[in-house]
């Protein structure tokens, strides 16, 4: 009998579907994984933004993981929105035990609409209890600088280095700069692993429907290291799958805003008007 391939998703839940747990449940199905969840946030949210949230207590985000981890366990962890100090220690505190399990840290800050996901209270904690914890931190630009206390974000390569470098002395093992925010028609991510930087440049997708990148790219690294590949194959792996999910989503519509993702291109596609449903 062969035994799944687990990844644990610890982040927030975004009912329309796009990013947060959502997101990570599709991709992590998607690497050939199964998906266990954790849910630390709960939002009113849809393609235009973040009507509210509600977050839930610590000690429920511990009761949901050590349920899990008692019958379950997980080959791999990936890690989103926590929103509290709490609920970053607690979840810190949830880890340690863990040795030799890949832990992916998406570093959400906040929305795309700039709408705060962490509180500045739990930034200290949340570099100085989960970099140490973590096999790789996913930062885009902006939380780049944030987390490395830069007062301008980084734009040349010299600079994403100098920046990747900061965050992993402060304890990350790995480090992935994604590169998604800056201007051009190249998208490059830098990662620092082992000493060493790799580049991954790609052209630029041209797409509305961006909605929940980081989520899918983390959780796509996470379901690679859960099936044992290395760090470098791993990210050029977890790329490869948000673009195609990226390029595969451009031409969708649902809501008026950012739309998210396609994470199953070949299985799912739009139902026209002469569609039906069929048992067969």
């Amino acid at each position: 009998m062969k035994n799944y391939i687990t990844v644990l998703s610890i982040a927030g839940s975004d009912g329309s579907g796009g990013a947060g747990i959502q997101a990570d449940l599709k991709t992590i199905a998607a690497a050939g994984c199964y998906g266990l969840s954790v849910i630390t946030s709960v939002t009113a949210q849809n393609t235009e933004g973040i009507a509210g949230t509600f977050d839930l207590p610590a000690s429920f985000v511990k009761e949901q993981f050590l349920t899990l981890a008692k019958d379950i366990g997980f080959n791999a962890v990936k890690i989103g929105m926590l929103a509290t100090e709490n609920t970053v220690q607690a979840v810190a505190d949830l880890l340690i035990p863990l040795q030799g399990i890949p832990v992916v840290l998406d570093t959400v800050l906040s929305s795309s609409g700039a709408r705060p996901l962490l509180t500045q209270r739990a930034v200290p904690a949340f570099k100085t209890r989960l970099f140490p914890l973590a096999t790789l931190v996913t930062p885009n630009i902006p939380e780049a600088a944030v987390l490395a206390g830069l007062e301008r974000l980084p734009e040349t390569r010299e600079e994403i280095e100098a920046t990747a470098g900061k965050l992993q002395r402060q304890g990350a093992a790995s480090v992935l700069v994604k590169g998604g925010h800056l201007q051009g028609r190249q998208c490059s991510d830098c990662l620092l692993h082992e000493g060493r930087f790799f580049w991954f440049s790609n052209a630029r997708i041209d797409t509305f429907n961006s909605h929940g990148t980081g989520c899918t790219l983390a959780s796509a690294i996470a379901s690679r290291l859960a099936r044992g590949d290395d760090m470098v194959t791993a990210v050029e792996c977890g790329i490869a799958y948000t673009r195609m999910a990226l390029q595969a989503g451009a031409a969708w519509k649902l809501g008026n805003g950012c739309g998210p993702l396609h994470h199953f291109p070949g299985i799912i596609s739009p139902l026209s008007a002469n569609d039906r449903w069929s048992s067969r």
